[in-house]
């Protein structure tokens, strides 16, 4: 079905025509005539059937409806070139690889190994951002994303990386005494992470604390954070208790800055996954980074 588009000339003369508020500077900095953009702008006009400019003493300005398409158009031109940029400097090949991860996962685990991606792959630019919850990827810009949970992501394939012990953690002082057992941290503020609403539950649950309705509202009375840095930071300062992956926090724990609350790990349930749309399993930047970092998780899990 042919698309409903106006002339990629058109939409060029516009974005310019916006920048630049005069159809004369436009047309300078296009290498045309103020009539050819004149012209190209009244086609677009046409073709949509709304005025996008109007005259207001004498100044261009834009109608409500240009003020709206132009920020599509300038999106779209903006994306095209970067697409067409990109191509071109990598000929097909590398590229930038949009990595969404988890931002303590990647701050602490992933970011200090891409050192070694980067030697390997230097025609393969990284672009790192944050995301904390499963996404559409026909929705967002990511190639691939570093989940954690269960082996599932509607329309995409989960590459397992690597499980996570749980353990307890605080600061030191803040005990009264050494614990003895579970349920001895009742008796503390939990801290909680809003990602992992479950993460006391099950760790109190697997550490063999019994009727666990019982203690539901002790569970979950305490301070809450989004991202498990804050939950550290936290913890750091004495403000409770927080059960965390450990090789989250085994650097504040080998510096002493934390200490186990209870020296009992628990394997979670879930697991670290890559996980990638399975339209892009041949894509050279995801196969190189897929294959790189399975063999990262590997050698840390030992």
């Amino acid at each position: 079905m042919r698309r409903t588009l106006p002339s990629l000339m058109a939409l060029q003369c516009f974005e310019a025509a916006v920048r630049h508020l005069s159809f004369t500077r436009a047309a300078e900095e296009l290498n045309l005539t103020q009539s050819a953009v004149s012209r190209q702008i009244r086609g677009l006009e046409d073709f949509i059937g709304r005025p996008l400019f109007e005259r207001v003493k004498q100044r261009l300005v834009l109608t409500v409806a240009g003020e709206a398409y132009a920020a599509a158009v300038q999106d779209v031109l903006d994306r095209a070139e970067a697409a067409t940029l990109q191509l071109m400097a990598y000929r097909g090949e590398g590229g930038v690889l949009t990595v969404a991860m988890l931002p303590t996962f990647g701050s602490r685990w992933l970011v200090p190994r891409l050192v070694d991606f980067s030697a390997r792959y230097p025609d393969i630019q990284l672009n790192l951002v944050t995301q904390v919850r499963p996404f559409d990827f026909d929705k967002v810009e990511a190639d691939v994303a570093i989940h954690f949970g269960p082996a599932l992501w509607p329309g995409a394939i989960c590459h397992r990386l690597m499980g996570e012990d749980i353990v307890p953690v605080c600061a030191p002082g803040l005990l009264k005494k050494p614990l003895l057992d579970a349920r001895e941290l009742l008796d503390y503020t939990l801290l909680q992470h809003t990602t992992r609403p479950q993460a006391w539950n099950d760790w109190l649950s697997a550490a063999g604390l019994q009727d666990m309705d019982t203690h539901q509202p002790s569970l979950l009375s305490g301070p809450r954070f989004e991202h498990f840095f804050m939950v550290i930071q936290a913890a750091i300062s004495g403000l409770g208790i927080a059960v965390l992956p450990q090789f989250l926090v085994a650097e504040e724990l080998a510096s002493g800055r934390l200490q186990l609350a209870l020296d009992l790990p628990v394997r979670s349930q879930h697991a670290y996954y890559l996980v990638h749309p399975a339209t892009r399993t041949d894509v050279y930047k995801v196969r190189v980074f897929r294959e790189w970092l399975l063999a990262q998780a590997a050698a840390a899990e030992g």
